[in-house]
């Protein structure tokens, strides 16, 4: 929301107070700013001026030489190329010595051999965004009014030196998402009470039109307000320079003056309104209904769109004219041949706009006002005062009545609270005074008795509605730096990490020795992102106010959030990436139960992991290299001996060739592999990026084996080596797992160190060699004892179909 200071000392008196004061102290009291901008600060030198004569430029076949009256006793000559400058125009004329925006400085010169003394500027020029410049006047310069004063300062004409403040606005507070609304607020902060100056009623005209429009409402869940009031015989034409300036400073686009009335008293009430062409529309009944099923219709930007039953939609009949809360249709758009306007002001279901608007990608002022809440007290004064300037502004004449479907509350409601809770809660002591003074700053109304006060508060403040609320409005109004910092007292305890906390040091200690960097993301994430891996059984856990398409649910998996990391850095061309997080994924469990939440272990890696060298070529990571982490990780965990590691092709976002389950004694703790080649194209990531996911829960849960330290042996070891003729589809773990049940007690090592498939092996085969180690700590060992043991190995590894030992 992008406040005008100006526009804003309308209501209260900030003569002697800035933009930055104002900054600083909204954002001590609970809403943030964004930013303080200031368009006319520095601009100087640029004045009203007439063009008094216009001829060719003789060199040129589109400039123009002006003759330009600045207030000064001589005309200035000002070359200009504008498409839409014409003789006796009031124009913006910034004269030798001016600097614009962006650091152009404006000097005599000669354009085609014909002198210029100054410049005649588009809005543009003076710091104006493309996007809230008319339409009439982005391509060209801005023409002035007509009764605008020659050779006055355009900066105060226009009143450019004004502070316009970019406010944050969260879900909690959409009071402040009009200057009515924040008006409230900044009286609170300097103890004022905003005053606003009404529009004065003017006669009405008594007509049939009106009384032919009829209002059904399809149910009270889809609008439970919609209004109607007809202004005829209107002139649609550009608004005046005031109302343009101030919709342009709040970065909306001026049309004409009667969609710019609705857009004016969007910003000053907060209440979304529409401007309907009366003649255009086939019935003069009004439905508020869900859309039918293949139900179409081409909004304000062009686009035609199909409509679903989740859609509420304003129907002319049965014809859909306008997208609630969202956008109108462009049959029944106010154009300038239009001569009756109905305005519509009304109260719309804010899931379903925000379903609507999400669906369509057709983000608005209306529907960010309708998701997050408007102030329904003020919907008959809005609608009111804006037909009164409509009228105003068009000439035209407001038909008297109101047509209304109407079931709303705006009643006032109370909210009890101990006396004892500002000291018991808040760490102040107040007086029933000192209570009184910051309630009635606020606005509201209290009254006391013996244990509580009780807190009138009006409808504007629709995000009160529990005694914590109140509170906060007391600590935020009475300073948040006045409340006096102290620490509790509890009784003192030794204090110790938990197992998991041990445990989560111990991952990190272990992994960022392997040379991962620490991650840490937003457990929000897209529904799009959170599919990729969901539990079947657990629902996702969807926020109800989100603050971006991108962060609506909590994830699932740790996969989205380091999968998004990856593809910032990729695109900043930072290729060679080892990630890894410790962090919470969630569970939905149904409604109204806290979600399940898991803590897990994630490692990311892609590209190379070791550069290219004179001595040796590059490496890049790879399954083993990933694979090898784990088991490195679970060694200092010594839980080594009980992990296996089972290929699988079940988990869709996974190559299916080169992904393993981990267990832990049997019980599926995690997985581990390389990312789907079709997911890592999706996201911008190589081919070669891996991945693997462990659920630290279980590991905690697991008894681990003592730490147990033996002397350095002082006997020799001795080895054997084994080679092996299998098939190409049996694991290396099973031949493993077999060698060491079968290798007696001082079988201390096996090592994997040649794999050979090719050249004299059959097709379907292939040779493996191991090399096992043997030692006793306490003696020597003997051939003999070791054959006997090569023997009961090889026996064992006889029973496995298909091998030979060579």
């Amino acid at each position: 929301m992008l406040i005008s200071l100006e526009w804003l000392s309308d209501f209260l008196d900030l003569s002697d107070i800035t933009g930055l004061e104002l900054a600083e102290r909204m954002s001590r009291t609970g809403i943030e700013v964004e930013s303080v901008e200031n368009i006319g600060k520095d601009l100087n030198n640029i004045v009203v001026g007439e063009v008094v004569e216009l001829a060719p430029h003789q060199d040129s076949d589109h400039l123009n030489v002006a003759q330009v009256n600045v207030g000064s006793s001589d005309l200035s000559q000002i070359v200009c190329g504008a498409p839409n400058i014409k003789q006796g125009q009031k124009v913006i004329v910034a004269l030798p010595g001016a600097v614009l925006p962006g650091g152009m400085e404006i000097l005599e010169s000669t354009l085609r051999g014909v002198d210029s003394n100054g410049m005649i500027c588009s809005l543009q020029e003076l710091g104006f965004s493309d996007s809230v410049v008319a339409k009439e006047y982005a391509k060209g310069i801005f023409i002035l009014p007509e009764d605008a004063p020659v050779g006055e300062d355009i900066v105060s004409y226009m009143k450019l030196d004004d502070d316009i403040i970019e406010l944050d606005i969260t879900p909690n507070r959409a009071d402040a998402l009009s200057m009515y609304g924040t008006a409230y607020e900044v009286g609170a902060i300097y103890n004022q009470k905003p005053q606003f100056n009404l529009i004065e009623e003017r006669d009405f005209a008594k007509d049939s039109k009106l009384g032919q429009v009829q209002i059904e409402v399809e149910s009270p869940e889809l609008s439970n307000a919609y209004q109607i009031r007809l202004i005829e015989d209107v002139e649609v034409k550009a608004s005046p320079l005031w109302v343009q300036l101030r919709l342009m400073k709040a970065g909306i686009r001026p049309v004409n003056n009667i969609v710019d009335t609705t857009n004016y008293f969007l910003l000053l009430y907060g209440q979304p309104m529409h401007a309907f062409d009366f003649d255009q529309l086939e019935s003069k009944t009004l439905k508020v209904k869900s859309a039918a099923e293949g139900d179409s219709l081409t909004t304000l930007d062009g686009v035609e769109r199909t409509l679903e039953p989740t859609d509420t939609v304003i129907a002319s009949g049965d014809q859909p004219i306008a997208l609630a809360g969202v956008m109108g249709g462009l049959d029944t758009e106010v154009t300038n041949n239009t001569k009756n306007v109905l305005l519509e002001t009304a109260v719309f279901d804010s899931q379903r706009v925000r379903s609507t608007s999400k669906k369509f990608a057709l983000r608005s002022e209306s529907s960010a006002r309708f998701e997050k809440g408007i102030n329904v007290s003020k919907l008959n004064e809005s609608g009111e005062q804006a037909a009164l300037l409509m009228a105003q502004l068009s000439g035209g004449q407001i038909v008297d009545g109101v047509k209304e479907f109407n079931q709303l509350n705006t009643d006032n409601f109370q909210i009890s609270v101990h006396n004892n809770s500002p000291e018991k809660k808040l760490g102040i002591t107040l007086t029933k005074e000192d209570i009184i003074k910051i309630i009635d700053r606020l606005g509201f109304e209290v009254e006391f008795n013996e244990e509580e006060f009780i807190v009138d508060v009006p409808a504007r403040r629709w995000d009160i509605s529990i005694e914590a609320d109140i509170l906060e409005e007391i600590a935020r109004i009475y300073g948040y730096d006045n409340i006096p910092t102290t620490l509790p007292t509890t009784p003192s305890q030794p204090g110790r990490l938990t197992q998991k906390q041990q445990l989560i040091r111990k991952t990190r200690t272990v992994t960022e020795g392997l040379g991962l960097n620490q991650a840490i993301t937003y457990v929000l994430t897209s529904k799009e992102h959170a599919s990729l891996l969901k539990s079947d059984e657990h629902s996702l856990v969807e926020l109800e106010l989100p603050m971006s398409e991108e962060r609506t649910v909590l994830r699932q998996s740790m996969f989205p959030a380091l999968m998004e990391i990856a593809q910032y850095n990729q695109a900043r061309q930072n290729k060679d990436l080892a990630f890894y997080e410790t962090g919470r994924v969630f569970f939905g469990q149904g409604t109204h139960v806290q979600p399940k939440e898991e803590e897990r272990l994630a490692i990311l890696l892609s590209g190379e992991y070791k550069g290219s060298q004179w001595y040796e070529s590059k490496k890049n990571y790879d399954f083993y290299v990933l694979k090898g982490m784990l088991e490195t990780y679970f060694e200092s965990l010594r839980i080594a001996s009980q992990i296996e590691f089972k290929s699988t092709s079940e988990i869709d976002v996974m190559h299916p060739g080169r992904t393993a389950i981990i267990s832990l004694a049997g019980e599926d703790i995690g997985f581990m592999g390389q990312i789907h080649p079709l997911v890592a194209e999706e996201f911008d990531l190589n081919q070669g990026t891996f991945f693997a996911e462990i659920e630290l829960d279980k590991l905690v849960a697991y008894p681990t084996a003592d730490l147990v330290q033996t002397p350095i042996a002082k006997y020799p070891s001795t080895s054997r080596d084994l080679a092996l003729l299998v098939d190409d589809t049996l694991l290396h773990h099973e031949l493993n797992s077999t060698i060491a049940e079968n290798g007696g007690q001082y079988l201390v090592s096996i090592e994997l160190f040649d794999r050979y498939v090719g050249e004299n092996i059959p097709e379907g085969k292939q040779s493996l060699a191991y090399h096992m180690t043997f030692q006793n700590p306490n003696e020597t060992l003997k051939d003999e004892d070791i054959e006997k043991v090569m023997t009961n190995i090889t026996d064992a590894l006889k029973d496995i179909e298909g091998l030979e030992i060579r």
